[in-house]
């Protein structure tokens, strides 16, 4: 299940509406536009972006409607003239919409989603694609980080961050996000409830507090759930008072014909814990007891985790990947830009080369090495024409930086129609269809571009037709000055 509560059309900018206005009284309303959405910089200075989000998008585009309440609201804002207003009560979106599917890796400079359609239909939906689309990408990308940094050590990862999302929408945007990235599960009961999600939790440490002796606590925890206890170790003194006392409750499980699920650490030298935990466990003949581990954790405190020799089979993780902070982190800088307008090219020009926009209705590329599952090597932006060997192709930010493309590429489109005449082309899909897109694509990625720190950079090149319509785009403009 990947339906969202339904979004309202007025979840955007005021200044969209105030043009799709002016565009309406202009005459220009029905002038057909091509919009492309992309990102400049991938975020964590790391080598790849999951792609997420766009299941959404296509649930909030396929209903999109202005109410009577809408219309009120508006009406009262006192900008709206009456005619304008009464042609949004027939308003639908009719646009057609090219997009990786979602779970996709994706990259800098590429139009990740293009809408083509009437320009005041494509002007509307700029500011709700981008709050979805760049936020989920951010979030699910933070997460298959997380997912690849514990994998070295055979551990999983749960997202644990909604107290510290950016409010309820985002708490729940989050968890989804972070599942498409490669979590198994999230602490969120709303989002395990909206989006079929696993759901996972322990207690706190006010349960323990709340009993006369740890002990009892770890006890009355067990006796209520005792298929499916993991006990907090660390309110008082983890190795001299939580974990004999889990031991305890672990054996006395045993005796009842149950065992054990779990411990969890949420503070300390977490390595060096684990470790002692793993054997102390091991050796007390509960072996299949898992070590969860919490703390404000990252990708890169998992690496660090794993490097030192810990222990960890669980990790959840939470301000960091509800947040997507850390280096490079905090937002995705995805921007929405007019590429055609009736059939002629349109650019964003600017003193900043690496700003500037591409013309033209683009096709993307991939190139893979050919084999079952070979790797993913080089995309290419063309006009429609298919990549071939010897192309000389060139840096979207940098024309001076050229390559010729080589044989022994398999070169498929990146992108599909997924919606046309405002209605889906596909079936929705599973989260969990999701998920294993976006493991499987990430498997693709040579090992270089997907480590954490200084990754090498996938290529993302320009067509010689596509570098040739933006020089001649730039260039009339510029007589225009």
């Amino acid at each position: 299940m990947t339906q969202t509560s339904p979004l309202s059309p007025l979840l955007t900018d005021l200044y969209q509406l105030t043009m799709m206005q002016g565009y309406f009284f202009s005459g220009l309303h029905e002038q057909q536009a091509t919009f492309d959405l992309y990102f400049r910089r991938l975020p964590f200075e790391g080598g790849y972006a999951v792609w997420a989000g766009l299941e959404n998008v296509l649930d909030w585009l396929e209903g999109l409607q202005f109410s009577a309440a809408d219309l009120d609201y508006l009406a009262s804002l006192g900008q709206f003239r009456p005619e304008f207003l009464s042609a949004l009560r027939e308003w639908r979106f009719s646009c057609e919409v090219t997009a990786f599917l979602e779970g996709s890796v994706v990259f800098p400079h590429e139009p990740l989603l293009t809408v083509r359609g009437p320009l005041w239909e494509a002007q509307l939906v700029e500011t709700a694609l981008l709050n979805m689309l760049n936020f989920q990408t951010l979030v699910a990308t933070k997460a298959a980080r997380c997912v690849l940094a514990a994998q070295v050590g055979g551990g999983t990862v749960l997202e644990f961050g909604a107290r510290r999302a950016q409010g309820p929408d985002g708490a729940v945007s989050a968890a989804r996000a972070a599942f498409v990235g490669g979590a198994v599960g999230t602490s969120n009961v709303e989002a395990g409830r909206r989006f079929g999600l696993p759901v996972s939790g322990t207690h706190a440490h006010a349960w323990v507090e709340s009993f006369p002796s740890e002990l009892d606590a770890f006890r009355a925890y067990a006796q209520l759930y005792p298929d499916s206890t993991t006990l907090l170790l660390d309110t008082i003194d983890t190795l001299e008072s939580g974990l004999p006392n889990a031991l305890t409750v672990a054996a006395e499980l045993r005796a009842k014909g149950h065992e054990l699920s779990g411990v969890r650490l949420d503070s300390g030298d977490l390595a060096y814990l684990s470790r002692v935990i793993r054997a102390r466990l091991d050796a007390a003949g509960f072996p299949g007891v898992k070590i969860v581990a919490s703390n404000d954790l990252s990708e890169s405190v998992i690496a660090g985790v794993i490097a030192e020799g810990g222990r960890v089979d669980v990790y959840g993780v939470g301000t960091q990947l509800a947040t997507a902070g850390g280096p490079g982190g905090g937002a995705l800088g995805g921007v929405y830009k007019l590429a055609e307008l009736n059939g002629r090219p349109r650019m964003k020009l600017t003193g900043d080369p690496a700003k500037s926009s591409l013309p033209g209705v683009k096709a993307v590329w991939r190139g893979a090495e050919t084999g079952e599952g070979g790797d993913f090597a080089w995309d290419v932006l063309t006009l429609g024409e298919t990549p071939h060997p010897g192309m000389r192709v060139s840096d979207p930010t940098n024309p001076l930086r050229s390559a010729r493309l080589p044989a022994g590429l398999d070169w498929q489109p990146a992108r599909e129609v997924v919606m046309r005449g405002g209605q889906r082309t596909r079936p929705a899909e599973s989260l969990s269809a999701l998920q294993a897109r976006a493991r499987q694509q990430l498997a693709r990625l040579a090992p270089e571009t997907r480590r954490l720190l200084n990754p090498h950079i996938y290529r993302v090149s320009l067509a010689p037709e596509v570098a040739q319509l933006r020089d001649q785009t730039a260039e009339s403009l510029r007589q225009h000055v």
